[in-house]
């Protein structure tokens, strides 16, 4: 039964030393909304941050596979005047693996070159524009950002297109209607018959920050804790903070080997995806406020599967892991089969969360892990799913022979699309790819519970087990802040400054509840 007054359960001295193990416990894990801000040296160096990755059949009905990677974690709409903007000195690229050795064999990069202007009406000005901006292209923009987008495959580059970088929502005066020409104006097409995006939007990912970081507190479950509280339900904390989007929608054909649409059980349908962000290796700093970057590209960033460098890699190793490449990481391996957030379930939630009999999460030999995150997982009958070969790494795998879900949402278990992809029988959604709407919080803590459902279950057996409740674990945040939009590149648009942002969604003006400002902006 849940421990609903750990005061009375034991004394003090036991609490506070049991709550000690556990903070020892979580500090090396640092976990943070998906990738914000997961590593220290990362952390001071957000336009280089990679947060989220996602990588998904396109829902229009297409052929095409669209890749979504946002940087710099937890924007403040209101973040004038030098609001947040992608680093000309950043080489950001996605990356795609059809041969399964973990190694690039096509890639996009993205760069960007900002330039500006004084003003017309104003002279030398602080200010982001002039007047009201109608469109990403306005006269009364004074800072703008232009990007370019290539294609690498086979040692050969292709410049693919060129195009402007939208400004950032700042409010009604100088952005008003911004998904209109303003934010649309960052999607351009691809001479390879893909499109391209790169500018603000609306964070995609959802979480409940405020209550993990305290001692991994799931507010749904607050009762159940060493420390218990009250229920509540989960909040946002990423709820009215933007991010910085480069996304593409290319064609299959361009992203497998063999330049086809596999049909699904070929080894050709299953790709691997990552993100990374490079900076120079020299940087010097001229007296006049300038810098001058020299000396050859360095991976200062990276990022597949979703919570990776949060929870599975120990702090020590962090910085190590983000400049390390996918196929070397069989050194890591051990922190896969060992979690230590296994460990932390256990601790924290005893018997109230592990299942009644005892059934604890396993904290060691956790090959449905190492299966999941660095190999992609076999069906039984030996058709690859997610497999894309033994070489261990961390990629997001996807099958792109598995169409995409077509319901209008995939927020609603128990349907055909699920927010809990193949844990809840959705095989378009996460492991395979990840999409927007997976909640991949709940995913990967129910994973790491032991608490796999009835449909993994069956079919994987005692690798995945069903132990109740685990199968219901998780942080009471099941979708986004903002809806999702129906075209590429499908992230919702970013929230203003004027109004607030973070501000407006957890503390609506007039209101003491929790949620969005019912705004337009």
């Amino acid at each position: 039964m849940p421990r609903t007054n750990v005061a009375v359960r034991a004394p003090l001295l036991v609490i506070l030393a049991a709550v000690a193990l556990v903070t020892a416990m979580l500090a090396p894990l640092s976990v943070r909304a998906s990738s914000h801000r997961e590593a220290p040296m990362i952390s001071r160096d957000p336009t280089a941050d990679n947060t989220d990755l996602y990588a998904f059949r396109s829902p229009d009905g297409s052929n095409t596979v669209t890749i979504v990677a946002n940087f710099i974690p937890l924007e403040e709409p209101a973040g004038g005047p030098n609001f947040n903007a992608f680093d000309d000195n950043v080489l950001y690229e996605l990356k795609v693996d059809n041969t399964g050795d973990a190694r690039a064999d096509v890639t996009y990069q993205f760069r960007f070159k900002t330039t500006y202007a004084d003003s017309d009406l104003f002279g030398p000005s602080f200010l982001f524009n002039d007047f009201t901006i109608d469109s990403v292209n306005d006269a009364d923009l004074l800072q703008r950002q232009t990007y370019t987008v290539r294609r690498v495959r086979d040692g050969n580059t292709r410049l693919l297109g060129s195009g402007m970088v939208p400004p950032t929502n700042i409010g009604p005066r100088s952005t008003p209607g911004y998904e209109g020409n303003i934010g649309s104006g960052g999607r351009i097409d691809l001479s390879n018959g893909g499109k391209a995006f790169a500018g603000p939007r609306d964070d995609p990912f959802f979480v409940d920050l405020g209550s993990i970081f305290d001692l991994g507190g799931l507010r749904p479950f607050n009762t159940a804790h060493l420390a218990a509280l009250p229920t509540e339900p989960g909040v946002d904390g990423v709820g009215g903070y933007n991010t910085h989007t480069i996304a593409v929608k290319i064609p299959i054909t361009e992203l497998t080997d063999t330049n086809s649409v596999p049909a699904f059980g070929s080894q050709d349908a299953v790709i691997g995806v990552w993100a990374t962000a490079s900076r120079q290796k020299v940087t010097v700093l001229r007296s006049n406020g300038t810098a001058n970057a020299t000396d050859g590209w360095v991976q200062v960033s990276r990022l597949g599967n979703p919570l990776i460098n949060e929870v599975i890699i120990p702090t020590a190793k962090k910085d190590y892991w983000n400049f390390s490449l996918p196929r070397d990481d069989s050194q890591f391996v051990q922190y896969y089969r060992t979690p230590a957030l296994a460990k932390i379930v256990n601790t924290i939630y005893g018997t109230a969360i592990v299942g009644a009999g005892g059934q604890a999460a396993r904290q060691t030999n956790r090959d449905d892990l190492v299966g999941i995150l660095l190999t992609g997982l076999k069906l039984p009958d030996g058709t690859p799913l997610t497999f894309t070969g033994t070489t261990l790494a961390d990629m997001l795998r996807l099958n792109v022979a598995i169409p995409p879900c077509t319901a209008d949402s995939v927020t609603d278990t128990g349907g055909s699309c699920s927010r809990l992809g193949v844990l809840d029988g959705d095989l378009s959604g996460f492991p395979n790819g990840r999409r927007l709407e997976d909640d991949v919080t709940d995913i990967e803590l129910r994973a790491v519970a032991d608490g796999y459902g009835p449909f993994v279950n069956s079919i994987f057996g005692s690798l995945t087990p069903n132990h109740s409740p685990n199968n219901l674990v998780g942080d009471g945040v099941n979708v986004n802040d903002r809806p999702f939009m129906a075209q590429f590149p499908y992230v919702a648009q970013p929230w203003s400054g004027y109004n607030m942002g973070v501000s407006a969604f957890h503390h609506p003006v007039g209101s003491t509840s929790t949620g969005p400002l019912n705004t337009a902006d």
